[in-house]
């Protein structure tokens, strides 16, 4: 009895380490895409929106894609520059190939309409999916 005890308690043990690893992949994918969702600088606004790409997957990839080559012209006409940064985030549901998760983030903005900056303060949903070993973010909406 003392045996399947011990295998039992060692595979919950097993099973927490993953449910919270795969936790800390997930807030960590979601935080770095937020961050990156915003701060973007029009002086290297491609690296910056290929970031975005690289962490992005389905209907979202495609959105933001297909609005690169406008939004480049806005923030190189604008001079824009935004500085995010990450507050908050947690998990609202996930399960091993799909996540939720909520964020909070600032950036400060300038540009020619405001040169001394502005800061702004984001409430993001972001959706996720496990694809290839990786989360990557598949849907962004702005939230209270």
């Amino acid at each position: 009895m003392t045996t399947v005890l011990a295998v039992w308690l060692g595979l919950q043990t097993i099973e927490q380490r993953a449910v919270e690893q795969r936790r800390q992949e997930i807030l960590a994918a979601a935080r770095q895409s937020a961050l990156n969702f915003t701060s973007l600088d029009y002086r290297h606004y491609d690296r910056d929106s290929q970031n975005v790409l690289k962490g992005a997957t389905g209907d979202f990839r495609k959105q933001f894609a297909a609005q690169t080559a406008q939004l480049t012209k806005l923030v190189a006409g604008n001079k824009s520059v935004s500085e995010g940064q990450v507050f908050e985030a947690g998990i609202v549901r996930s399960d091993a190939r799909s996540a939720r998760v909520l964020v909070v983030a600032d950036s400060k903005v300038t540009n020619t309409a405001v040169p001394d900056g502005e800061a702004r303060t984001y409430r993001l949903q972001l959706d996720l999916v496990h694809q290839g070993g990786r989360w990557l973010t598949s849907d962004v909406e702005f939230v209270g």
